[in-house]
């Protein structure tokens, strides 16, 4: 198992190509996972609406995990992109990622962060990791009520 001297997080452009990488690798897999192609409601994050886009890379400056942030509005953000490549899975890098995200929520004056994942039926593993990190499960909103693979939560961080 890795350490967490073994990487480091850093702040990067949503365009960034080791984060665009990363994307496609979570993307393939989810695509795996829900057996299509056509599993995320609502509109894809974009460099126009990710104001915060943070990539863990290792001790040879190779991405590893990734997480960003959109805000929705003035208290609230949403997690989006939370990813960490299977190898580095259980090494400390998706905690360290989020806790990153949730500092930089907390700097820019938001309060809450919300987040969509798949059922507990294909997305088990990202389902415990949020009830873990203190995430709590929410009705579907927006783009996710009428998904029925949608699971949405939610986490206060004053």
């Amino acid at each position: 198992m890795r350490t967490t001297t073994d990487w480091r997080i850093e702040p990067r452009a949503w365009d960034d190509p080791e984060g665009a990488r990363l994307r496609a690798a979570q993307r393939a897999e989810l695509d795996a996972r829900f057996g299509c192609d056509d599993h995320e409601p609502g509109p894809a994050p974009s460099s126009a609406d990710i104001e915060v886009f943070l990539v863990a890379v290792d001790a040879n400056g190779t991405a590893v995990g990734c997480g960003g942030l959109r805000r929705l509005d003035a208290g609230t953000a949403k997690v989006k992109r939370m990813y960490v490549l299977p190898g580095f899975r259980g090494s400390g890098v998706a905690p360290a990622i989020l806790a990153a995200l949730e500092a930089t929520a907390r700097g820019r004056g938001w309060g809450t962060l919300r987040l969509e994942t798949g059922d507990e039926a294909r997305m088990p593993d990202a389902n415990r990791f949020y009830r873990r990190e203190g995430y709590r499960p929410i009705p579907r909103y927006g783009h996710y009520v009428d998904s029925d693979v949608s699971v949405c939560y939610e986490k206060r961080l004053d």
